[in-house]
């Protein structure tokens, strides 16, 4: 790969159309690693240590390449709720989230074929009505939510449902462009 190269380390559809609106040509190399919480971490430290992981390990493979690596976690009371296992625990986060407020951070790694590793992350606070028991079963059961922390995506019918966000709505997709804009200049790519 050529040495100004920029690499996406994400299978993340969403990431790929919101990387595409910095009009820069990337590729992509989705990152495999372990994405598993460490016991007491933070789910700051944790969004912010699997955005490098997946940065990292892409760059080990592309050394001279810019990597971008992010990941993005829904806290509700201290609890990361990660992407659901199935479509009963998909039910559960999103009757936990009905009528209440709750966080998504967003962490944003770029590896430099310099070695500097630049990072940002977002936080972003977004508030659900009550949701009815039945949208609850039908949208759990459509799977839309299957791939998504939280089990909800806010670009889809579950935005019909969030009263108010404070923050980045591109941080809740799960690519926050500010912030990797930022990364981009810093790097000299913008």
């Amino acid at each position: 790969m050529a040495e100004t190269s920029l690499i996406l380390a994400s299978a993340s559809p969403r990431r790929r159309e919101l990387l595409a609106q910095c009009g820069l040509a990337f590729t992509v190399v989705p990152a495999q690693i372990d994405e598993t919480r460490l016991v007491e971490e933070s789910a700051s430290a944790y969004v912010r240590r699997v955005a490098a992981d997946k940065a990292a390990a892409v760059w080990q493979e592309h050394p001279g390449a810019f990597v971008l690596g992010s990941d993005t976690a829904v806290v509700l009371d201290a609890q990361v709720l990660g992407k659901p296992a199935d479509a009963e625990q998909a039910r559960g986060m999103l009757a936990a989230l009905s009528g209440r407020e709750h966080e998504v951070l967003s962490a944003v790694v770029l590896a430099c074929p310099d070695g500097r590793r630049l990072e940002r992350l977002s936080a972003t606070r977004v508030e659900f009505v009550c949701l009815p028991q039945a949208w609850i079963e039908d949208y759990a059961a459509s799977g839309e939510g299957s791939d998504k922390a939280g089990a909800y995506g806010i670009q889809n019918q579950a935005g019909l449902w969030i009263r108010r966000i404070d923050g980045s709505y591109t941080g809740v997709v799960g690519l926050p462009l500010f912030e990797t804009a930022e990364l981009l200049r810093e790097a000299g790519l913008l």
